[in-house]
């Protein structure tokens, strides 16, 4: 994520912001220029420093400090883009509920971000029933009356997240009775909006789907099968060697959403080493694989070699940083050969929608 800047003071200013803590100016999110602006009070909404001639609102959701984007007044939508997308939240008369909703409208929203700087469709299922993206947010204790536990998972751009993996302590045992070295909120939320958009992309494209089988296996698969099997046996021996994470062997659908989250995480991490300007191991050669300088917005790079060139040695130093704390490596992930390939399809096929 990028990093903003207050329009008065230059103070930095953080994504989720709605003030600046050094001059106090009220701030909101634009979505159409991706910016954090100023805001001045006018026709009971909120003008902009630019003159525009446009006025806006808060989204609805900024109520219950869950967001900070802004809506045209002269919308009939109350909610911004990345709100609109929820199907359905928990109830906030719950307080646990509403604390764990805010952490979770965080991961989407960063999320969406993302998306959006893709130029990636973002449509929400009320205007597309067919192809459009919904959330639903749910926790065990609303879920029906089966008593069987929310899952997180995808169905037809339909994305269900379980409330509790907003709480630390039910995802870190989470984390360890799957087995998986990483597991975070903005996680779940790329790996499965990674199967909506294989079938925004891929799905029904022949010349594309015989470009994804070429590079991932063949995803007619009998899926429920290759679960079934992958939970009974795990992973095969030595899968590090083709895939980001054993999960991802499972099934060439899986092989893809880990491999587009993974895509998110480096281009995520690479703009926030972009705009904060890092460099690092300048004290060894220029062949060095810890050597980096973050000179190009991530978004707009066409080259994916520049891209891995850039993220290893970044890897390196942020893990370097949490052992320096005593913590666990940040991204504890090792990418072969054979997933660079895979990853280097992901950003080719976003580069020539």
């Amino acid at each position: 994520m990028k990093i903003f800047s207050c329009q008065n003071c230059r103070n930095p200013l953080y994504f989720e912001n709605t003030v600046c803590l050094v001059c106090g100016s009220q701030v909101g999110y634009l979505e159409e220029t991706f910016s954090l602006v100023n805001l001045t009070q006018a026709h009971s909404g909120f003008s902009l420093g630019t003159n525009n001639g446009k006025f806006y609102r808060y989204c609805q959701n900024a109520q219950y400090d869950a967001c900070n984007w802004l809506v045209d007044m002269s919308s009939s939508s109350t909610f911004c883009t990345a709100c609109s997308l929820n199907k359905t939240i928990p109830s906030l008369e719950i307080e646990k509920n509403l604390t764990e909703w805010r952490k979770i409208e965080i991961a989407k929203h960063r999320l969406v971000y993302a998306l959006l700087r893709f130029g990636l469709p973002v449509v929400d299922k009320d205007w597309a029933p067919d192809e459009g993206l919904a959330f639903n947010f749910l926790s065990d204790t609303s879920h029906g009356n089966n008593n069987a536990p929310v899952r997180t998972g995808h169905l037809n751009g339909l994305i269900t997240i379980n409330i509790a993996e907003a709480d630390s302590v039910h995802r870190e045992y989470m984390r360890k009775q799957m087995a998986e070295p990483y597991r975070t909120l903005i996680g779940h939320f790329r790996h499965e909006v990674g199967h909506y958009y294989w079938e925004r992309l891929i799905r029904n494209n022949f010349q594309e789907e015989q470009n994804f089988r070429a590079v991932f296996g063949d995803e007619r698969a009998d899926y429920g099968q290759a679960l079934e099997k992958h939970y009974a046996q795990g992973a095969p021996k030595n899968w590090n060697y083709n895939y980001i994470s054993a999960y991802a062997a499972s099934h060439p659908w899986e092989d893809w959403a880990e491999t587009w989250a993974h895509y998110l995480h480096l281009i995520d991490m690479l703009e926030t080493a972009f705009y904060f300007g890092i460099k690092i191991g300048d004290d060894f050669g220029n062949t060095a694989p810890i050597k980096m300088e973050a000179v190009f917005d991530p978004y707009t790079q066409p080259d994916f070699e520049a891209i891995i060139e850039s993220f290893l040695p970044l890897t390196f130093a942020l893990n370097s940083l949490n052992r320096s704390m005593g913590q666990p490596d940040i991204y504890p992930f090792v990418i072969p050969d054979n997933v660079i390939g895979k990853l280097r399809y992901v950003h080719q096929l976003l580069h020539k929608k």
